[in-house]
C-alpha cells in the first residue's frame, strides 16, 4: 500500500513537471511494519511509522516521503512539515466479511462472532454499538490481514479504512461501509501527506501544488482536535469534518475503551476567507504540522481554532478522565 500511494503521489507530480525527474528510493520498512505481534496502541511509539523516512529525509537522502496522514504525530519533529495533504480519499471505515459470511452485514451476524481490528477507535464504537459481537486484535498490513481473514476461520470479519482498499484496487472486498453513524474515523484517514523537509523552499513549492484545499482544512482542525486531547495510538479519539458552503463542522468525540463512556460534540466555523498575498516572514506559518501557502491563511486558522474549541469543550465536561482511564487500561493489557 505505501508503494502504491507513492506511485500515486509521483504520478501527480510527473502530470504537474513533466520534465521533473523522480527516483523512488527502495521501500523502506518502518518500526510499525516490523513489529507485528503487538498491537499498535501498546507500542506506544508516536512516530511509529514515520521515524526511519524522516532519517533518510533529515539526511538528504530523500526529498521528500509519502505517508497516510493518520500515521503522522499532530506535531512534526523539528525541521519537518508537510507540504502537501491530497485529496481525501473516502475517509470511512468498511467491514470486509469471511467468505461464508458475504453478503451479511455486522448486524446480521450470529452472536459472539468474532471482529478484528487492531483500532480501539473502531473497537470502542462498535463494541457499544453491536455488544453481541467479540472484538480481538488483528495486525499485518493490509494482504496479510485479507489473508488472516479469509484462510483461517479465526474471524468473521475485519475492519479496514475504505482508502486503503480502494487504492489496492480491492474495493470489491467491501461488504459493509460504517458511516458516521456507526462509526466516526480517524483523524487524517484517507488523505495522503508529503512530508518535505522544512527549510527546503524548492521541495516545498513543488510540491504544494498537490493540496486540496478543503482536504487541507477538514485535516488542520481534524489534527487541532487531537493535539489538544493529547490523543494519539493508545486511546480511542474520532472524527467526522465537512465543508458546506465556507462552513467547516467538526464532530469529535473520546470514547472508554468498550465504549460505555463516551462524549461527541460538533461545532461549525466559517472558512470563507480571501486568499491574501501572505508572502514576507510569515510565509511558513505551520498550522499542526501543515504548510500550506495556497490556501488562505486566516481560513486555516479558523479551521485550527474549531479544533481546538471543540476539545476544549470535550475537556470541560471530562473527556481528560476518559482518555486517562483509557490510557491506563490499554497499558495494562
Amino acid at each position: 500500500l505505501a508503494r502504491i500511494q507513492t506511485d500515486s503521489v509521483v504520478e501527480m507530480l510527473r502530470e504537474l513537471y513533466p520534465d521533473l525527474r523522480i527516483e523512488i528510493a527502495v521501500a523502506m520498512s518502518t518500526t510499525g511494519d516490523k513489529i507485528l505481534d503487538t498491537a499498535l496502541s501498546k507500542i506506544g511509539e508516536k512516530s511509529l511509522f514515520t521515524k526511519e523516512l524522516e532519517n533518510a529525509l533529515e539526511r538528504n537522502e530523500v526529498d521528500l516521503v509519502v505517508h497516510s496522514l493518520k500515521d503522522l504525530p499532530t506535531s512534526l519533529p523539528p525541521g519537518f512539515t508537510i507540504g502537501a495533504v491530497c485529496k481525501r480519499e473516502n475517509p470511512l471505515d468498511a467491514v470486509v466479511f469471511h467468505p461464508k459470511n458475504c453478503g451479511k452485514t455486522l448486524s446480521l451476524l450470529p452472536e459472539k462472532s468474532v471482529i478484528g481490528t487492531s483500532s480501539l477507535r473502531r473497537a470502542a464504537q462498535l463494541k457499544k454499538k453491536f455488544p453481541q459481537l467479540e472484538f480481538r486484535d488483528i495486525r499485518g498490513n493490509l494482504n496479510t490481514r485479507l489473508k488472516k481473514l479469509d484462510e483461517k476461520e479465526d474471524f468473521s470479519a475485519i475492519i479496514l479504512a475504505a482508502a486503503g482498499l480502494k487504492r489496492m484496487g480491492w474495493e470489491n472486498r467491501i461488504g459493509q461501509l460504517l458511516s458516521p453513524e456507526d462509526c466516526l474515523y480517524a483523524v487524517g484517514q484517507g488523505a495522503l501527506a508529503v512530508e518535505v523537509r522544512a527549510k527546503d523552499q524548492e521541495i516545498l513549492n513543488m510540491v504544494s501544488a498537490l493540496h486540496d484545499a478543503d482536504t487541507v482544512l477538514r485535516c488542520i482542525a481534524e489534527r487541532a482536535f487531537m493535539k489538544r486531547l493529547e490523543g494519539g495510538c493508545s486511546v480511542p479519539v474520532a472524527v467526522n469534518t465537512m465543508l458546506k458552503d465556507g462552513q467547516l463542522y467538526l464532530t469529535g468525540a473520546v470514547y472508554s475503551l468498550d465504549g460505555s463512556d463516551s462524549l461527541k460534540e460538533t461545532m461549525q466555523t466559517s472558512v470563507n476567507y480571501p486568499q491574501q498575498n501572505e508572502d514576507g516572514p510569515n510565509d511558513d506559518v505551520q498550522h499542526v504540522g501543515i504548510t500550506a501557502k495556497n490556501v488562505p491563511g486566516q481560513a486555516q486558522e479558523a479551521a485550527e481554532n474549531l479544533g481546538v474549541e471543540l476539545a476544549t469543550l470535550l475537556l470541560s465536561k471530562g473527556a481528560k478522565h476518559i482518555l486517562s482511564v483509557a490510557r491506563q487500561l490499554n497499558d495494562a493489557r
